[in-house]
């Protein structure tokens, strides 16, 4: 039974997550392409006199950040892919897990919660970033993340699951704490990226994000519910 959930989930991840990749390469993708033509300009306005007798090395950078590096692209894509295969499993693992039911319909109200605990929760306190966008120190924002998704993440399940009153208060307490201790804040605070694309960013990965929990899992329950019978209970 978990060998065949295990290839539904692969199967929907490697359909859901090509497909994720896709959108991805027309969204976000040319958004960090963009991005990183700040950096490259701000680098070559910085050295201008040490590489004034190489004019063609900056004009190459510039021109190789302004479009798409097919291995880049491809690599990016071989890992949105793996993420959607890891998704479709988690998914589920944990459906299998509680004894429900798994269909294309009943898998989405999982990944619509998964999306939220590891991204809609966390980016209220840190937005999806761009290169050259201010950034806190990397550990810092490690922690503040995990720590957020997994309090959303079991602060969910607490008001899916459970009926007592009590325990519905202190789930909520639980999803609002990491908010309240706050995330961490950049020691710089300028950007070198304008407000306007960051902002575009954040809001199209949060969608792709959105996207590569619901579309392999969706799918992953497709094959679940067409290909799995359940187990006959013994008598």
């Amino acid at each position: 039974m978990f060998g065949r959930l295990a290839a539904c989930g692969l199967a929907g991840g490697i359909l859901g997550g090509c497909l994720v990749a896709a959108i991805q390469a027309v969204t976000t993708t040319p958004l960090i392409l963009h991005a990183e033509l700040f950096e490259v300009h701000e680098v070559a306005d910085a050295a201008g006199i040490i590489l004034a007798h190489a004019h063609g090395t900056a004009s190459d950078a510039v021109a190789h950040a302004d479009g798409y590096d097919t291995t880049r692209l491809f690599m990016t894509s071989i890992m949105t892919v793996v993420c959607a295969i890891g998704y479709g499993w988690i998914l589920l693992s944990a459906m299998y897990l509680k004894g429900a039911a798994i269909t294309a319909r009943s898998i989405l109200p999982w990944a619509i919660a998964a999306f939220v605990a590891t991204g809609l929760a966390p980016s209220l306190g840190l937005a999806p970033e761009l290169p050259g966008s201010a950034a806190a120190d990397l550990d810092a924002r490690q922690l503040w993340w995990a720590g957020t998704a997994l309090a959303t993440a079991v602060g969910i399940a607490l008001i899916a699951f459970s009926r007592n009153p009590l325990w519905i208060v202190a789930a909520l307490v639980l999803i609002v704490l990491p908010h309240i201790i706050g995330a961490p804040v950049p020691p710089d605070p300028e950007s070198r990226v304008p407000a306007e694309v960051a902002a575009e960013f954040a809001g199209a990965s949060l969608v792709v994000q959105f996207l590569a929990w619901v579309i392999p899992g969706a799918i992953a329950g497709f094959l679940a519910q067409r290909l799995i019978r359940p187990e006959p209970v013994a008598a």
